[in-house]
């Protein structure tokens, strides 16, 4: 087995080499000094809300689309679908990123880690 690039050892790959298990905990303090380095990927809670931004902005492609094509109908439910994902989603990571600074003691608008 290589050694990973900041392990002091050459890595022989004999039997003195020991293998442990390593646990992932968020935030991962052992390779950033940033204490929210990679929080929307890391955070499964922010999850929903990012797939929520992602569906609005399809949904804001396909109003387009049907304003384009005249299909006025179809853009207005297409909008009213886009504005309501994106709002959701953004609120959902908001509360989410809210929730992990509570959880540390520190207010949303505090600027250590970003």
């Amino acid at each position: 087995m290589l050694p990973a690039p900041n392990e002091p050892t050459a890595g022989s790959g004999g039997a003195e080499e020991q293998h442990v298990a390593r646990t992932h905990a968020f935030p991962d303090d052992t390779r950033t000094i940033r204490t929210h380095a990679g929080e929307s990927i890391e955070d499964a809670r922010n999850w929903p809300g990012i797939i929520l931004v992602a569906v609005g902005i399809v949904a804001m492609a396909l109003t387009l689309t049907a304003a384009g094509y005249g299909f006025a109908g179809w853009a207005v439910v297409a909008g009213i679908v886009s504005g309501v994902c994106i709002i959701a989603g953004v609120l959902v990571i908001v509360a989410e990123h809210r929730r992990i600074k509570a959880r540390e003691g520190k207010r949303l608008r505090d600027a250590a880690g970003h």
